[in-house]
């Protein structure tokens, strides 16, 4: 009797111990509490940062059945992983949503913009080809170099089909520095700019755009841009059927309820599921450092590479053209246009940039989705993906 009650207590204690001996569930365990202290008490991205430092707290406890237990049965996060990540549902649920919130108007409006959202994405190759260099095979450098698409749902679409060992790490790149525009941007605007060039004022955009061409640009762009690269269609149908949803007026249900209930929800599976994958023996290694380094340096690549096509476009346009839009070449929509917009208005007080900046985070949107989707076509016609 006595040999019970004592095997019984120790079986209440052994996690202790286990969490000891492991010490990479407990640097995880830390590391959860870290995601949702940035969630909770600094708001950055907390609907995507909290679910996944909880998902993360879970699966690290000793002795965790969340994802399999000692007979192998799947456990509930492991029946969320596998039925949206694994099938990729779950970011494209979250691409009608974004489609259904996003106005494509001010890309249309001024369509020059949209070269810097295209612009804005070069970090993603730039990124790559260092990923390449540092040695990470090819499909885990694309997934790694997708983090300077600076949009969570594309890193997690490709991150999970081609690469998924390293989602965690790549989502939680990809959430933490789009949380973190407003912080990394601004130096480097300041630095690529003059105060003369920050300072100049851009004609307000009054050109008015058609019902009838917000309804055939979805359906365009997904036409052209299957045809080019028919392996992100996926992504890039999705995104447009939102808009479609939207810009139609005709299913406003199905338009309120992608932007909203299934956007939660997904979110919230979503977020879980990733979290699920952090568990220490594999998150706690060195190519995560590095993997955060290189998601940093594409973030500021893309700013790299937005500002300066800007200063190309002010010199083509006879100083006219304010470059520090570019730096909303990138996707965190609209999250880069107000912070281009503040920056301006810091320099001239009369600088009006937001609805120009706009256009080109428009584009950005549809940019992030458009490389993604040519790189994945392209490595499927070197034969390294199918």
């Amino acid at each position: 009797m006595a040999e019970a009650i004592i095997n019984g207590i120790s079986g209440l204690v052994a996690g202790f111990p286990e969490l000891v001996l492991n010490w990479r569930n407990l640097i995880m365990l830390l590391v959860g509490f870290l995601l949702l202290w940035l969630g909770i008490k600094k708001d950055c991205e907390p609907l995507l940062l909290v679910p996944i430092g909880f998902g993360c707290i879970l699966v690290n406890i000793p002795f965790s059945e969340v994802m399999s237990d000692l007979a192998n049965e799947e456990g509930f996060l492991r029946v969320i992983f596998n039925a949206g990540i694994a099938t990729e549902l779950f970011p494209l649920l979250i691409f009608i949503g974004i489609g259904a919130m996003t106005d494509f108007g001010p890309v249309l409006a001024q369509p020059s913009t949209f070269l810097l959202g295209a612009a804005g994405q070069f970090g993603i190759f730039l990124t790559l080809l260092l990923a390449l260099a540092l040695g990470f095979p090819q499909l885990q450098a694309m997934s790694i170099g997708i983090i300077g698409a600076c949009d969570g749902p594309t890193a997690i679409y490709v991150t999970s089909k081609y690469a998924p060992e390293l989602l965690g790490a790549v989502s939680v790149a990809a959430y933490s520095y789009m949380s973190l525009v407003p912080i990394i941007q601004p130096p480097i605007m300041r630095a690529l700019t003059t105060k003369k060039e920050r300072e100049t004022v851009m004609k307000p955009v009054a050109r008015p755009v058609s019902k009838t061409t917000k309804l055939l640009f979805p359906l365009v762009i997904t036409i052209v841009g299957g045809i080019i690269a028919p392996k992100g269609l996926p992504l890039l149908g999705t995104i447009m059927l939102g808009n479609l949803m939207k810009e139609s007026g005709v299913v406003a249900r199905l338009t309120k309820a992608s932007e909203n209930e299934i956007a939660n929800v997904t979110t919230l599976f979503l977020g879980l599921a990733i979290g699920a994958t952090m568990v220490g023996s594999a998150f706690v290694r060195v190519e995560t450092l590095i993997i955060l380094c290189l998601g940093f340096i594409a973030i500021c690549l893309d700013t790299v590479c937005g500002v300066c096509f800007g200063k190309v476009l002010r010199v083509l346009t006879g100083g006219k053209f304010n470059p520090l839009i570019g730096a909303a070449g990138i996707s965190a929509f609209p999250m880069a246009a107000r912070v281009v917009q503040k920056e301006g208005n810091k320099w001239n007080k009369k600088s009006y940039l937001l609805m120009h900046a706009m256009g080109a985070n428009a584009g950005g949107q549809i940019g992030s989705v458009i490389a993604a989707a040519v790189m994945l076509s392209v490595l499927a016609g070197m034969g390294v993906i199918r």
